[in-house]
């Protein structure tokens, strides 16, 4: 029995050793002599030398001057790598891409060939008809309860918005309770769609929107306010603007700048999707570097070129780029903008 126990535990140790200690030290010191770059996590570093993060984890980018990486269901943190898991029938996955989609797409053909269609949005939304009948807020909120709630929950000025609405209109809250008796106590979100009803009817052509003017003390103030175009106007109702218009020629739109990866974390994007970029990354460094728009414009496009590799060696997939890598070329080439 001794002797048994004795070889089990010799064994025991010996697979320790081997495991815990010999295997992983080995893998450890061939990592770092020749694959150093790779078994530090792929860092890139800035102009400054500093580290601005892994060339494998997609991260934010919103401002004008850089490309943008796919959308992220994890909200690009490595911590929580997750894909939205929404089927193609879910509407809230149709509503994210159409959020997308209303600043950005542009005319195919046509007398506004290459145009924005968000001017045209705006123009319709201010009628005030969809599918022929008024109040397309009402009838926004009617179509997605969901998203009508989602709204007062965004923001705290939201909730805090509707809550004066309903100090104001106790009548309608009052029938809503009469019609929903288990809720004798309703919060904002509660009331999402009979507040959009009855804004609407009250603005018609125009959705609640945070404003920021000047105060009288020279400070800026954000407040909600009915707003006829703008930001959220583009987004929010570019759906239903398309569905009024299903005719439209529209340009299409690269299927990796407006879905997620399954780990919400993919670094690249296609060139097709850069190429779609292209126009506003360029303009925005031609205007901050009072340089010539179309030289600016092949400047970076040569940048994604020279970037830019497909699956083994070309062999399979499309054409990439690391949108982190890329930007950083831009830093590099332009310096950074205030």
């Amino acid at each position: 029995m001794a002797h048994n126990i004795s070889k089990s535990v010799l064994l025991l140790v010996f697979t320790v050793v081997i495991a815990c200690g010999i295997y992983p030290g080995a893998v450890w010191l061939v990592g770092h002599l020749f694959f150093r770059f790779q078994a530090e996590g792929s860092l890139l570093k800035g102009p400054d030398g500093q580290v601005v993060g892994s060339k494998l984890i997609a991260q934010p980018f919103t401002k004008d001057e850089y490309f943008q990486p796919r959308p992220s269901a994890a909200s690009y943190n490595a911590s929580a790598s997750a894909s939205s898991t929404l089927a193609p029938s879910n509407y809230l996955l149709r509503n994210r891409v159409a959020t997308m989609l209303g600043p950005i797409v542009k005319y195919r053909g046509g007398l506004r060939a290459g145009q924005l269609v968000a001017p045209d949005i705006e123009t319709w939304f201010q009628q005030d008809r969809y599918q022929g009948n008024p109040s397309i807020v009402a009838q926004w909120a009617d179509l997605h309860n969901g998203l009508a709630a989602a709204w007062i929950g965004a923001d705290t000025s939201h909730g805090s918005y509707v809550d004066s609405w309903a100090k104001a209109h106790q009548a309608i809250v009052a029938d809503w309770v009469k019609a929903n008796p288990s809720t004798p106590q309703p919060k904002a979100s509660d009331l999402a769609v009979v507040f959009f009803e009855t804004f609407s009817k009250e603005n018609p052509g125009r959705f609640p929107s945070a404003v920021t003017k000047t105060g009288a003390d020279g400070k800026p103030q954000t407040s909600i306010e009915p707003v006829k175009d703008g930001s959220d106007i583009q987004p929010t109702f570019f759906d239903m603007w398309r569905q009024d218009h299903p005719d439209s020629d529209l340009q299409d739109v690269p299927g990796d700048m407006v879905t997620t990866s399954g780990s919400g974390l993919d670094p690249h994007i296609t060139i097709e999707n850069a190429e779609f970029q292209l126009d506003r990354v360029a303009a925005k460094w031609a205007a901050d570097t009072k340089s010539d728009p179309a030289k600016t414009r092949n400047e970076i496009e040569q940048i994604l070129q020279v970037n830019a590799s497909a699956p083994f060696g070309g062999l399979a997939g499309e054409k990439m780029v690391n949108v982190l890598e890329v930007n950083l070329e831009l830093r590099k080439r332009y310096g950074a903008l205030n």
